[in-house]
């Protein structure tokens, strides 16, 4: 059996930390430019990360929350931003360890936590779902812990 627990799942501090995984909407607050990454911070995501931000950028634009032409600036800043995409068979075969374990719906949110694992400090995020499923298997940090100090 995979061991799910490598890390405490406590709340950390971003100081100190270097490796990243980004959920998509912290992916989108730093491709509107409202939040500025401190570039010591190495920002990682599984490669489906691409898909769920042009997904929620479309659902906010169809529901009306934002302009088209703010929906496709947005995913063009997106697309420019220097993220490390991982998707491994290791880290596939965590996630779905992990939805598996959780009784997840699907490995959507637990190949966030896998990667984590398996690659980084600590995901950021401030989306309950996210840390719901991480609570014992990996730290989170509010994203806004990420952004240059002046």
């Amino acid at each position: 059996m995979t061991d799910l627990s490598a890390t405490s799942g406590k709340t950390a501090s971003a100081r100190g930390i270097s490796r990243i995984v980004i959920d998509p909407e912290t992916a989108i607050l730093i491709a509107s430019t409202q939040l500025v990454p401190d570039p010591r911070y190495q920002l990682l995501a599984p490669t489906l990360l691409r898909s769920h931000v042009l997904d929620r950028l479309y659902t906010r634009v169809r529901d009306g929350a934002m302009s088209e032409e703010d929906g496709l600036k947005v995913n063009a800043g997106f697309a420019k931003l220097k993220i490390r995409f991982l998707g491994d068979a290791v880290m596939r075969r965590r996630a779905w360890a992990i939805a598996a374990r959780g009784s997840l719906p699907s490995t959507s949110i637990a190949e966030y936590v896998s990667l984590t694992q398996l690659q980084a400090d600590a995901l950021a995020t401030r989306d309950e779902a996210f840390i719901i499923v991480s609570n014992g298997l990996v730290p989170t940090i509010d994203p806004h812990s990420l952004a240059v100090t002046a």
